[in-house]
C-alpha cells in the first residue's frame, strides 16, 4: 500500500459513512512488509459534499491527482508540514503508523472547523449554568402542554 485518498463521509451511502480509496502494488510475499510510506490525501477534513445537491465534481479531485504523480510517485512533495498546517498531503513511515494504536488508519491533521474551538470555550461552571438554565426552561414548556391538555402545543409559543 503506498497512498490512501480519505473521500468526504456520506460521499456514496448515509451521512457519517467513511468512504477511503486505497492504492496498491501487488507484489509477491516477502518477510519484511513492503510498505515503507503511505501517503494520504485528506479530501474529508472541511469539505462538504452531498448525493444530490453538492456532489464531488472530477475538478475536486485535481490537487489530488496532481500530487498523486503517477508517472513518478518516488517524487512527491508533501503540502503539509509544520509551516503549511492547511496542507491536505502528508506522508507517514512505516514506524509511524505500526506505532499507532492497532495501526489504524483514522488518520487525521488538519483542523475541523466545524468542531468548537476549546480555547475560547467559557468556564466549565458557565457551560454547566446555560445547560440548567435550557432544561429548565424546557421543563417548563413540557409542564405548560402537561397542564393545558391534547392542544398545548398550538397554545405553546
Amino acid at each position: 500500500m503506498h497512498t490512501l485518498l480519505r473521500l468526504p463521509t456520506g460521499l456514496f451511502y448515509a451521512q457519517g459513512v467513511k468512504a477511503n480509496v486505497i492504492f496498491f502494488d501487488k507484489k509477491p510475499d516477502a518477510e519484511m512488509p513492503r510498505t515503507r510510506k503511505l501517503w494520504i490525501y485528506d479530501l474529508r477534513t472541511n469539505k462538504h459534499f452531498t448525493l444530490n445537491t453538492s456532489t464531488l465534481k472530477r475538478e475536486d479531485l485535481d490537487e489530488f491527482v496532481a500530487l498523486y504523480n503517477p508517472k513518478n510517485r518516488h517524487d512527491r512533495k508533501a503540502t503539509w508540514s509544520a509551516q503549511a498546517p492547511e496542507g491536505r498531503w502528508r506522508v507517514y513511515g512505516y514506524d509511524e503508523l505500526v506505532a499507532r494504536n492497532k495501526a489504524s488508519l483514522d488518520i487525521f491533521w488538519l483542523r475541523d472547523d466545524s468542531l468548537a474551538d476549546s480555547d475560547n470555550l467559557p468556564p466549565p461552571d458557565v457551560i454547566a449554568q446555560e445547560i440548567v438554565e435550557d432544561l429548565e426552561a424546557a421543563l417548563e414548556q413540557f409542564r405548560l402542554i402537561a397542564d393545558l391538555g391534547g392542544d398545548a402545543a398550538k397554545e405553546v409559543p
